[in-house]
């Protein structure tokens, strides 16, 4: 196994969706324990780049903002060689695309490691391959982790406690001033009703307003629903619905950064959800969080801290893994207002008050 004498310089190169950044946590964490005297930085794209400002995984965030794909040639080497110059001896790439590795091959990096994916072998000095069906636990954090272990990076162990945020404190902190100076006095609930994958992944947004209307009642708190720009009008009916009966709503689609939301999140008292990056944001906060699972795998992308459950309803077609239903459904419209509002209280009664 390597030490931190053989590295002085890593880059990692993280991966593009927030769930997985979220999910790739361990296997930061694997690496800064590993070596620790080592300079590590984390070249990620802005959209996922906050994740890790408050984390102790890194020494430095890098900014990624070249265009993706083929294009953008220009950009692509201006990168690489801002890269080249900052003289990284190693590249752990745990974002699988033959750019990735591409970037750490124009940036002449003497180590490049990475799967075997997206016909990059050749670009790599250190070709993984991709563990096969049932060789490692199915949830994604042991996939990034084995990557790791079969590099001979880290030991031969590959296990996992939960998934977490260490600057949760500081941010739940952050996101209480921030709530206090809109107006939020006590308790909120949390509601995320989009999914950037598709509307399969989704729980109706009706019954995401009505359980948040009577989780509300039932506890005090005021509603805060969040999503992306793109689900501004999703989250407006959801938020509309919650003020029609009378519950304070606000509805920060659209208006928060990253960093903005993980503040806010962490001052939430409870958080309903799909499987989202929110909802793996969340959970890694230690925030009680109830999340609806359909046409996901809950095994493989579930959230994994002490205060998450999963409310799912077990159809014969799901996981399908598909953007939208084909059919009726089923996995979501069987999942009922009660359930969910049964579990999120069973879920606060257990929840220590001091997170």
């Amino acid at each position: 196994m390597s030490n931190e004498k053989s590295f002085a310089r890593i880059l990692i190169r993280a991966t593009n969706w927030v769930g997985d950044a979220v999910m790739c946590l361990p296997a930061l964490r694997a690496i800064r324990e590993t070596y620790p005297k080592s300079h590590i930085a984390i070249l990620a794209r802005p959209w996922v780049a906050d994740i890790y400002h408050r984390e102790p995984v890194a020494d430095e965030i890098l900014p990624l903002t070249t265009g993706r794909g083929a294009g953008d040639w220009t950009g692509k080497w201006l990168a690489a060689r801002q890269l080249r110059l900052r003289n990284f001896d190693c590249a752990i790439l745990f974002q699988n695309a033959f750019e990735a590795a591409l970037l750490a091959w124009m940036a002449r990096i003497p180590r490049r490691i990475g799967y075997d994916r997206d016909g990059r072998k050749w670009l790599l000095t250190d070709a993984i391959e991709v563990p096969a069906p049932g060789e490692i636990p199915r949830h994604e954090r042991f996939y990034y982790l084995e990557l790791l272990r079969r590099a001979r990076l880290t030991g031969q162990s590959i296990s996992s406690d939960e998934i977490r945020l260490d600057g949760a404190a500081e941010a739940r902190a952050a996101g209480a001033r921030k709530f206090g100076a809109m107006g939020f006095s006590g308790r909120v609930v949390g509601v995320s009703p989009g999914a950037a994958f598709g509307t399969a992944k989704r729980w109706i947004p009706d019954r995401f307003a009505s359980a948040a209307v009577r989780l509300a009642r039932e506890t005090g708190a005021a509603v805060a629903v969040f999503g992306s720009a793109g689900e501004r009008e999703l989250c407006e009916s959801v938020a509309d619905a919650i003020r029609g009966a009378e519950i304070a709503a606000h509805n920060f689609a659209g208006e928060t950064s990253l960093r903005d939301f993980i503040e806010l999140a962490a001052a939430c008292d409870l958080y309903l959800t799909n499987d989202s990056g929110a909802m793996h944001i969340s959970s890694a906060l230690g925030v009680p969080t109830v999340a609806i699972f359909g046409a996901t795998d809950h095994e493989t992308t579930g959230p994994t801290g002490i205060n998450a459950r999963i409310v799912r309803e077990p159809v014969d077609c799901s996981p399908c893994l598909l953007r939208e239903c084909p059919i009726d459904h089923r996995c979501m419209t069987r999942v009922s207002v009660d359930r969910v509002v049964d579990t999120s209280l069973d879920l606060l009664r257990a929840t220590p008050q001091a997170r």
